[in-house]
C-alpha cells in the first residue's frame, strides 16, 4: 500500500460566511484558506436566504430578549447547590397542552 499526500481538505468560503465569522467573533485568521487559483472560478453554490428565513432570524433576535435573566441565575444556582425541585405534574400538564395545541393547530 503507498501511502500519498493528505487530500486537500479547505473550502472556500464566501464573502458573507466571512462577514457571518466575524459577526459571531471568529478571528479571520481562524477560518479555513482557500487556495488561489488565478483564472479559476471560485468552488462554491450561490445560495440566497427566503423573505420568511430573514423575517425568522429577526424573530429569533427579538424572542432572545423575552428571556428572564433573573430566573435564569436563580435556576442555575438552585441546580449548583443541589436544592432544584423538579415537579413531573407541571411538566406532563404542559407537555399534554403543547400536544393539543399542536393537534389543533394541524386540523384547522
Amino acid at each position: 500500500m503507498k501511502i500519498s499526500q493528505p487530500p486537500d481538505n479547505t473550502v472556500a468560503l464566501s464573502s458573507n460566511a466571512i462577514a457571518n465569522a466575524a459577526k459571531s467573533g471568529v478571528a479571520a485568521n481562524a477560518l479555513p484558506k482557500a487556495p488561489v487559483n488565478k483564472g479559476a472560478q471560485p468552488a462554491g453554490v450561490a445560495v440566497t436566504v427566503s423573505p420568511l428565513a430573514r423575517s425568522l432570524e429577526v424573530a429569533e433576535g427579538a424572542a432572545a430578549s423575552d428571556v428572564d435573566t433573573a430566573k435564569v441565575e436563580a435556576v442555575r444556582t438552585a441546580i449548583s447547590q443541589g436544592t432544584y425541585v423538579v415537579n413531573p405534574e407541571a411538566i406532563a400538564d404542559k407537555l399534554l397542552s403543547n400536544a393539543q395545541e399542536m393537534l389543533s393547530r394541524n386540523r384547522a
